[in-house]
C-alpha cells in the first residue's frame, strides 16, 4: 500500500509515521522547518503510550510522490478547494481522499437516501469548488478523536485519543475502507469502519460548532468556557440546536448534550483550534462548522436561533481579523 499524507502537520504526521510503522510506503507533504526537520531526524512522537520515530519520505511536491492508493487529506477544509493542483499527481483510477477535516464535509449529501440526496452546500462547496478538486467518487469520511500538536519541528506531542473512525458516503463496509483500517491498526491506531459515520461527524460537531467560536470570541479555554454560567448555558442551547439539525437531516447523535458538555470540561485549559489560528493571524476553519450548520437549519426550517447569533457575530469577527 502506498499512502500520501498531504498537509503532514500535527495529525498528519502522527498518522503518517504510524503507517510508516506498520510497513506501509508513507509520503509526506509538508513545508518549511516541519519539513526540513522531517527530511534529516524523521518523525518524532512523543506520546503517553511511548515514544518513538519514524522514517517516512517527506516533500513539498506531491509530483515527486506519483500516484498513491490513499490520500490522507491533514488539511484544514478552507484549503480543499485550492488543493486540486497538489492532489491531481496523487491520483490514478482508484484512489481515495480520506478527509480528517471537523464539520460538514463537502460529501455529506452524496448518496444519502432521501429527499436531500446529492444536496451541495454552498458553505462548505461554494460554487462546487470543492468537488472539483476533490471528486465525490473518491471521498472516504474521517473523524478524529485523536489530539496532537507540533511541539516543534519534526516532533509531534501525541496528547490523547488513537481513534480515526472511517466510512463511506453510502455505509457500504468497502475493501478500500477496511485495507486502510486494517494498516492503521497494524500502527498501533484505533480505525473503525462506521456503516454510518455521519452520526460521529455531528457528535464530534456538537462540541466544535460551540466551543470554538466562542473561544475565538472570548479567548477562552474549554474549561473556562463550561466554568462560565453563562457561556455554558449557550453551549448547551447550541448543543441542542444542533442536534435539531442533525435529525432534520436524517442523522441521531447518540449522545446527551451534558455527557458532551463533560467531555469537553475534561479537556482542561485547552486552547481550539480556532482560538489558535485566531491567535496566529490565520483564517478560522467556521465555514464547515457554524456556517454550514446553519446553512442546513435554513435548508430543513429549524430555527436555531442561538445558532444564528453566534455564528453572525463569529462572521463580523473573521472579517475583521482577515
Amino acid at each position: 500500500m502506498k499512502v500520501a499524507v498531504l498537509g503532514a502537520g500535527a495529525i498528519g504526521a502522527y498518522v503518517g509515521a504510524a503507517l510508516c510503522r506498520a510497513g506501509v510506503e508513507v509520503h509526506l507533504v509538508a513545508r518549511g522547518p516541519h519539513l526540513a526537520a522531517m527530511r534529516k531526524s524523521g518523525v518524532i512522537v512523543h506520546s503517553p503510550r511511548g515514544d518513538w520515530v519514524a522514517h517516512p519520505h517527506a516533500t513539498d511536491d506531491p509530483a515527486e510522490i506519483g500516484p498513491v492508493d490513499h490520500v490522507f487529506l491533514g488539511l484544514k477544509a478552507n484549503a480543499y478547494a485550492a488543493a486540486r493542483d497538489m492532489v491531481a499527481p496523487l491520483l490514478h483510477e482508484k484512489t481515495t481522499l480520506i478527509a480528517a477535516q471537523n464539520g460538514i464535509p463537502w460529501w455529506y449529501f452524496h448518496k444519502l437516501k432521501g429527499q436531500y440526496e446529492d444536496h451541495r452546500i454552498e458553505s462548505v462547496d461554494p460554487g462546487g469548488a470543492v468537488t472539483a478538486a476533490l471528486p465525490l467518487e473518491r471521498a472516504i469520511g474521517c473523524v478524529v478523536y485523536a489530539a496532537t500538536e507540533i511541539e516543534s519541528p519534526g516532533v509531534v506531542q501525541h496528547l490523547e485519543g488513537t481513534r480515526f473512525s472511517i466510512g463511506e458516503p453510502d455505509g457500504s463496509i468497502s475493501t478500500r475502507c477496511t485495507e486502510f483500517a486494517d494498516a492503521m491498526a497494524a500502527g498501533g491506531l484505533k480505525c473503525p469502519v462506521e456503516p454510518d459515520l455521519r452520526n460521529d461527524i455531528w457528535v464530534k460537531l456538537m462540541g466544535n460548532i460551540a466551543f470554538n467560536p466562542i473561544s475565538a470570541l472570548t479567548r477562552a479555554t474549554m474549561a473556562g468556557i463550561c466554568r462560565h454560567p453563562g457561556t455554558r448555558g449557550i453551549v448547551a442551547q447550541m448543543m441542542e440546536e444542533t442536534v435539531d439539525v442533525a435529525r432534520r437531516v436524517g442523522a441521531n447523535p447518540q449522545i446527551s448534550v451534558e455527557r458532551r458538555l463533560a467531555g469537553a470540561e475534561r479537556a482542561g485549559e485547552h486552547k481550539t483550534s480556532t482560538l489558535q489560528d485566531l491567535e496566529r493571524g490565520r483564517p478560522m476553519e467556521l465555514d464547515v462548522l457554524i456556517t454550514a450548520c446553519v446553512e442546513l437549519a435554513d435548508l430543513t426550517g429549524a430555527e436555531a436561533p442561538t445558532l444564528r447569533t453566534i455564528a453572525a457575530v463569529a462572521d463580523l469577527l473573521s472579517e475583521n481579523v482577515a
